[in-house]
């Protein structure tokens, strides 16, 4: 299993308690939450250290602004960092507060964020 099934236990219980709708699909060797069926956040394992981290989708606006937490990194899979997506490590959502914090700043770009296209 490539994520944490606590964490991930955690993010669902946050979402149910907000009353979202959401699947869950394993990619990118982790868990995506998708929300109005797009990727919102999702979970994996930081190779570098084992230690869990999230996968945040935080759009354009947001991206510097979040980049600024001591734990939020570039998220880069390639070489090349994605815009609009970062790492926050495991120490960043610690607390149901702060894991409360990430999930909302996804959830308030997912109305704004594209769909991704599909193969038919």
């Amino acid at each position: 299993m490539a994520f944490d099934q606590f964490i991930a236990d955690r993010i669902r219980h946050t979402l149910k308690n907000k009353m979202i709708s959401f699947q869950e699909k394993r990619m990118m060797g982790g868990l995506c939450f998708m929300v109005n069926d797009k990727m919102c956040f999702g979970l994996d394992t930081d190779k570098s250290n084992n230690a869990p981290r999230l996968m945040c989708r935080v759009g354009p606006i947001n991206y510097e602004k979040a980049l600024e937490n001591n734990f939020a990194s570039e998220m880069d899979f390639t070489g090349k960092p994605m815009k609009g997506y970062v790492f926050v490590s495991s120490e960043g959502f610690e607390s149901e507060k702060d894991l409360d914090f990430w999930i909302q700043l996804c959830l308030d770009f997912n109305p704004l964020a594209k769909s991704s296209k599909r193969n038919k």
